[in-house]
């Protein structure tokens, strides 16, 4: 068994800032990809691209991905790589783990969903503290 351990706190911190500016409330658990997700209209979408800058400032498009840090190119695979009109966006690392977001738009010209999870040391070990933070419910 994994001993729960908390979100290092500058990374903790971030998610806080990125969860209270959110413009769309509530959060589930995607257990497939193992993040929290939110989904949303295009109607929020530079409020939404404004809460995510505070806490994943780095960002990737299918064209850009393969400059990106190993770790990431690596996130961006394992999801089933990135077409054209989506986005992954990192955090800093903070003690060999950081945050990524995922920007999917649904193909509807309507809804995009944002899915952020953890890369690194505290993946595992930090799961429940990282679904309390967001208020995460399981669907």
């Amino acid at each position: 068994m994994v001993r729960e351990t908390p979100l290092p706190a500058p990374l903790a911190a971030a998610m806080r800032r990125l969860r209270e500016s959110w413009p769309k409330r509530g959060w589930s658990w995607d257990g497939r990809l193992t993040c929290v997700a939110s989904s949303f209209g295009v109607d929020i979408v530079s409020e939404a691209r404004a809460a995510i800058v505070l806490a994943l400032p780095h960002e990737w498009i299918h064209r850009t991905v393969k400059s990106a840090p190993a770790a990431v190119v690596e996130v961006a695979e394992s999801t089933g790589g990135l077409r054209p009109d989506q986005i992954l966006f990192a955090s800093d690392p903070v003690d060999a783990t950081f945050a990524y977001g995922l920007w999917w738009p649904w193909g509807d010209d309507v809804t995009i969903s944002l899915r952020i999870g953890l890369v690194g040391r505290a993946r595992d070990s930090a799961q429940q503290s990282f679904r309390e933070l967001f208020g995460a419910t399981f669907d």
